[in-house]
């Protein structure tokens, strides 16, 4: 399967991209641990003209992350927690505080593909909706670029999603894009693994407006800080299902 960016390049024309910022203010959060060998081309492949600042929360990198996203023109934060949670925190926490309309999260490794960003843009900008998942599982995926229980993960945790609250989601995908207005009536609070998947329960429970977009996915660059390693796979799964029996129990 191509990846939508071979298929369909005009979501990257200054026409579209003009037409999916108008005169909406947009950031884009990007948490980062060693991601010096990919944080540039990440930074590079985000849309021209479509977003106004680019954050870039370093979790204690013990490599060139920070200086090279500083170079290439984004802020960077410093998060010394470790935890993905807990680097998106500091990122909200930032962009909250300076009126941003929409906000983007994106992973630093690469394996999204940024110019893919209008899509996501214009669902809220264009058509309304509070809160766009990208959907690696409905888009073009690279053979190997999810692990099969990654996959079985997703699947599980989406399904339980729709059984106790109703909403359909087919990816639990980092790639996503929330008006910063639902951003902060949700309240994130989750540290590490169960970040995107409270993000999704909690916008289920609100009755937010929400959808999903295809997008395209490949082998990310490095090996993966989760689903990497065993111990990593294991932790994340059981902070997902926790995060969604916590909340099951108290969904009344």
């Amino acid at each position: 399967m191509q990846p939508l960016s071979s298929i369909d390049s005009s979501y990257t024309s200054r026409e579209r991209v003009a037409r999916a910022k108008g005169d909406h203010r947009i950031a884009v959060v990007i948490p980062a641990f060693n991601e010096d060998s990919s944080i540039l081309r990440v930074l590079e492949d985000i849309p021209t003209g479509l977003v106004d600042e680019i954050v870039v929360v370093d979790n204690r990198s013990t490599d060139q992350t920070a200086s090279i996203a500083r170079a290439a023109g984004a802020t960077v934060l410093f998060e010394p927690r470790q935890g993905y949670g807990s680097a998106c925190l500091t990122g909200v926490a930032y962009v909250l505080a300076r009126e941003y309309d929409i906000v983007v999260f994106i992973d630093a490794d690469y394996s999204d593909h940024p110019e893919e960003m209008t899509l996501l843009v214009e669902k809220i900008a264009l058509e309304g909706f509070e809160m766009v998942i990208g959907s690696r599982s409905a888009g073009a995926l690279e053979p190997g670029a999810m692990a099969a229980h990654a996959r079985f993960g997703n699947w599980l945790a989406t399904s339980l999603i729709r059984l106790l609250w109703g909403v359909r989601f087919s990816d639990l995908g980092p790639f996503r894009a929330i008006t910063a207005e639902a951003l902060r009536r949700i309240a994130m609070r989750d540290t590490n693994y169960g970040w995107t998947v409270e993000m999704q329960i909690k916008a289920a429970r609100m009755k937010l407006r929400c959808t999903e977009v295809p997008v395209s996915y490949r082998k990310r660059i490095g090996i993966s800080k989760i689903t990497g390693s065993i111990s990593g796979s294991v932790k994340a799964g059981y902070k997902i299902l926790y995060t969604i029996a916590r909340y099951g129990l108290l969904r009344r």
